[in-house]
């Protein structure tokens, strides 16, 4: 049993932790970022509480992992003594893994329309390639996306479904928050993602691993979350080009897809610049070391994405 309290910090995948409060347990507190983390965290502590802190994002929104991380830099260092900041909830792969296990359950004969709130033109694109994914390895002809609060939005998303030819179209969320049926006499609710008894399992795991981290290592999270928003943390994307490796750092291992982006010998920029200055010099005896090409254009035509058809939530 892991010790102390647990915190769910939510962002625009979930309008600020206000769609998960109907799917969390109780006892798990669900709070904005920012101020109203600081304040529920502090409480706990001072009422000596161990406490972990859960980034809720489902892969689409790395910044909340590093902006949470820096709002529990502001606890005092007594505070901060007990506090853990855990893995994201999700990924990107795991969300993909999550949509492919919802769409077995729609019929082949009806069109995806995935749903959520926009997020910024890197969240919304990432949106995008999902859906491709999805499809990709899929039953469903039409396989559309919808955001919430931005265009298309989910009025337009059936319209263009409609559009193509598909007579029904269902409304499958990527995202904590569920839209409203804009069409109900030609699409319906697909949702929601997860149900609670998943999402209680994955928190779980989420908590047990970041405590186990603190017992061995001493590592809070913070300093690792703070990376992210250089591009090298929890998750990172490389913007504008950001499909090679997209994916979260996370204790339980993945599918491997070709050497490891930050493997400093096939990844230039794990280097700093006068180590990759040094990567293309002629060795004294030898050619120009040419190996952290090739290994990046083999991994660039492998596909990260290929994907077991059922993922488990954890």
């Amino acid at each position: 049993m892991s010790p102390g309290e647990v915190v769910a910090v939510g962002g625009h995948e979930s309008d600020g932790g206000r769609a998960l409060r109907g799917l969390l347990d109780p006892q798990v507190p669900c709070v904005a970022g920012g101020r109203e983390l600081l304040r529920r965290v502090g409480a706990l502590r001072a009422r000596g509480e161990p406490v972990c802190v859960v980034p809720m994002t489902l892969g689409r929104d790395p910044e909340l992992i590093a902006d949470a991380a820096r709002t529990l830099l502001a606890l005092s260092s007594e505070q901060r003594a007990r506090t853990v900041l855990a893995e994201p909830f999700g990924t990107a792969d795991h969300l993909i893994g999550w949509l492919r296990a919802a769409a077995t359950r729609v019929a082949g004969d009806k069109a995806l329309l995935l749903t959520a709130p926009t997020g910024g033109p890197y969240a919304d694109a990432e949106l995008f390639r999902i859906a491709r994914l999805v499809r990709q390895y899929g039953r469903h002809r039409t396989v559309e996306v919808a955001l919430i609060g931005g265009d298309p939005d989910p009025a337009e998303g059936v319209r263009r479904c409609r559009a193509l030819g598909e007579r029904n179209v269902v409304l499958l969320p990527a995202a904590w928050v569920t839209p409203p049926v804009p069409d109900p006499e030609h699409c319906a609710p697909g949702g929601p993602l997860l149900a609670a008894a998943a999402v209680a399992g994955v928190i779980d795991a989420r908590v047990r691993q970041a405590w186990e981290r603190h017992g061995r290592l001493g590592d809070d999270g913070l300093s690792r979350a703070i990376a992210a928003a250089h591009g090298h943390g929890h998750a990172h994307s490389h913007e504008p080009d950001h499909r090679a490796h997209d994916h979260a750092h996370t204790d339980e291992p993945h599918r491997p897809h070709g050497p490891h982006p930050h493997d400093p010998r096939t990844h230039p920029h794990a280097m700093d610049g006068a180590g990759a200055a040094r990567s293309d010099r002629r060795a004294p005896d030898g050619p120009p070391n040419t190996r952290h090409r090739a290994d990046a254009v083999t991994r660039r035509g492998a596909d990260p994405h290929d994907l077991p058809l059922h993922r488990s939530p954890r």
